[in-house]
């Protein structure tokens, strides 16, 4: 049995390199032959010029025979595309938010692959080791948008263009994979060599050593420089929101739908919690900042946020709007989705495929706590 089960891994790990390798290889052909389509109107528009615009603190990005400019002011972009230039935006769009799924998918079946291979990620303390990169990779995105603001300021940013690339979407999905491969090797090196008895310590250890070490540059960014600043209010209020809303949410399934829990335990809390930040960030970064005394108020980085803010300013009343806001909605979206998302995962699917359920709800988290993270920082060292 053990070596059919090796065969189906080594066949499964040869269809994942030659998919990836075909679709590569199609992208490439693609963008070889029909530049214009394929490279320009497709993989620039969408997931490198967002990039480009992005870290270049512009409004836009505008290609136009290949060169590229940057929009200044949201009239430039508009002209540009009035005009039939290519613009990409800073942010994500509808597109890009599918590639960038189907690609987190195609990645989670390479990673089970690994996990195999490696013979870990089957119990819930791997889940639990990695917590801490969840969070880091809104930390890391914040820094760069630190460096935005430090270029507007005009202050020499941690991280200058095009290697700061590596710390915005969608290369900083790429950056986290191999920070937390690393981690991961090193863990478990430590616990073959005998230093450790368990891999998950210093698995756990490596991620928050790199968590703090980044708060700690925001930090001091908020302290020592006129383009950041610190405002505790924000984060404290956004925590106790979050954690209010998810203590509810559980308590509620606990108490009314046990069933709904009984596969994930405590994992589900975490699960609500993450997306709660999510929720709570975009409610006081788009709504609550004035009133907290933080600056104005940010914009939504999400097409699917901004959609709720739009439909919400459209369907209530202003006199409701100046109380309530129109980006609380998306607290309830986050908190329902989230729940849909703990029964799912049953005690069935942890019995089959063990692997597979960890790394699945490692995914699910960190969907909602990286952009949450950075939404959150963001409004807390105002950048």
């Amino acid at each position: 049995m053990a070596a059919v089960s090796e065969r189906l891994d080594t066949s499964s790990e040869r269809l994942w390199i030659g998919t990836g390798s075909v679709v590569a290889l199609v992208l490439l052909v693609g963008s070889l032959l029909f530049r214009e389509l394929v490279y320009g109107r497709f993989l620039w528009q969408y997931f490198w010029g967002p990039v480009v615009a992005d870290g270049n603190g512009a409004n836009c990005a505008i290609r136009s025979g290949g060169t590229v400019d940057f929009g200044g002011s949201a009239s430039a972009c508009t002209q540009a595309e009035t005009a039939g230039h290519i613009v990409a935006y800073p942010g994500y769009t509808l597109v890009s938010e599918i590639g960038y799924m189907l690609m987190l998918l195609f990645t989670l079946f390479g990673v089970i692959l690994l996990l195999r291979r490696l013979d870990i990620g089957t119990d819930r303390r791997f889940f639990y080791a990695l917590f801490p990169f969840m969070l880091l990779g809104g930390a890391l995105r914040t820094i760069e948008d630190a460096g935005i603001s430090a270029m507007r300021f005009g202050a020499e940013p941690l991280i200058d263009f095009p290697w700061s690339a590596v710390i915005i979407s969608p290369f900083i999905y790429f950056t986290m994979f191999v920070l937390t491969l690393v981690a991961v090797l090193v863990a478990i090196r430590l616990e073959s060599s005998g230093y450790v008895d368990d891999y998950a310590y210093p698995l756990a250890g490596i991620g928050t050593t790199l968590l703090v070490g980044s708060l700690g540059y925001l930090t001091y960014l908020g302290a020592t420089t006129e383009y950041a600043t610190i405002h505790p209010q924000v984060l404290l209020v956004t925590l106790v929101g979050a954690t209010l809303s998810a203590w509810l949410t559980w308590k509620l399934i606990g108490t009314s739908y046990p069933e709904l829990n009984a596969g994930t335990g405590f994992i589900g809390f975490v699960v609500i919690w993450a997306h709660a930040v999510d929720g709570m960030a975009n409610v006081v970064g788009l709504n609550w900042m004035p009133a907290l005394g933080a600056g104005a108020n940010l914009i939504p980085k999400h097409p699917v946020n901004a959609a709720i803010v739009e439909y919400t300013s459209l369907l209530l009343p202003d006199s409701i709007l100046a109380v309530t806001g129109d980006a609380w909605p998306f607290l309830l979206v986050k908190l329902v989705a989230a729940t849909f998302l703990v029964w799912i995962f049953n005690d069935e699917l942890f019995e089959e495929s063990p692997r597979y359920a960890i790394l699945l709800l490692v995914a699910v988290v960190a969907v909602g706590l990286g952009p949450g993270t950075r939404d959150m920082l963001r409004a807390t060292f105002g950048v």
